[in-house]
């Protein structure tokens, strides 16, 4: 056999684990936050995720030679459907903030105004999109980038191509972890929400005690300024939030893998 047939035969024995490794990142960065949205063009999420899966390749098929021919259209929709699953856990940490700013948006009166979410193409109120902006910048600042290959690179070594299938019990925990996203959205903005309701509970004394103040003309404003504030005062507490929040979906993710 000459050098390149040797060199087809080799390169023929990684098509099939490529494919499946493509098949789980591409799913993967499909629904994973930030690099997964429509603020990343189509073409380079394709070469993010081709890159991602030569990259990793040798870590998730440490030998090519113990695979026979193509893989099975299951078993690369298996794949497909567990990068899809990783994916969606981190997404959830955005949908969480997204959540706690409508709850606290509505709160200040500023649930009419709604502008364009990049990321889902979605209208969301002016404090969810802050939020959101604020936990992107946060992203990177923490390396979550990095940390999105890490879990690529675990979900690999613990379930080979070819055995990425979505168990009942990890598609159970998904549910379950989707189940705390309230709780996760309304601790990050307990504080705010919290100062906002006692704004509204000393207006309703101040509208029992005189009713012909117009409360309207000034709770508007005064709670609008007021969540302002508090919006402020409570921002770097965002950052371990965010931090826990992310930390824990990682957690979900390895479970998922694994």
């Amino acid at each position: 056999m000459s050098g390149l047939d040797a060199l087809v035969v080799v390169g023929a024995s990684w098509v099939g684990p490529a494919m499946l490794v493509l098949a789980r990142v591409g799913g993967f960065l499909a629904a994973v936050p930030v690099l997964g949205t429509r603020m990343v063009p189509m073409r380079i999420r394709a070469g993010l995720a081709v890159l991602l899966a030569l990259v990793l390749l040798p870590v998730a098929v440490p030998d090519p030679a113990a695979w026979q021919g193509p893989p099975s259209a299951l078993a690369v929709a298996g794949e497909v459907v567990l990068g899809l699953a990783m994916g969606f856990a981190l997404q959830l940490v955005f949908a969480a903030l997204v959540f706690g700013g409508q709850a606290l948006g509505l709160g200040m009166g500023l649930g009419f105004a709604s502008i364009v979410d990049p990321q889902n193409g979605v209208q969301v109120p002016v404090v969810s999109q802050f939020y959101v902006i604020t936990a992107v910048l946060l992203f990177f600042a923490m390396n979550g980038h990095l940390l999105l290959v890490e879990l690529l690179a675990e979900s690999f070594r613990a379930l080979p191509p070819g055995s990425g299938v979505l168990g009942a019990e990890a598609a159970g925990t998904l549910a379950r972890w989707g189940a705390r996203l309230i709780g996760y959205g309304v601790l990050v903005t307990l504080p705010a929400v919290t100062a906002i309701l006692i704004v509204n509970l000393a207006f309703g004394v101040i509208t029992r005690a005189a009713p012909q103040l117009n409360i309207f003309a000034v709770g508007f404003p005064v709670t609008l300024l007021v969540g302002l504030a508090v919006l402020g005062i409570t921002l770097p507490v965002l950052l371990p939030r965010f931090g826990e929040l992310l930390l824990d979906a990682a957690a979900l993710v390895r479970a998922i893998g694994s």
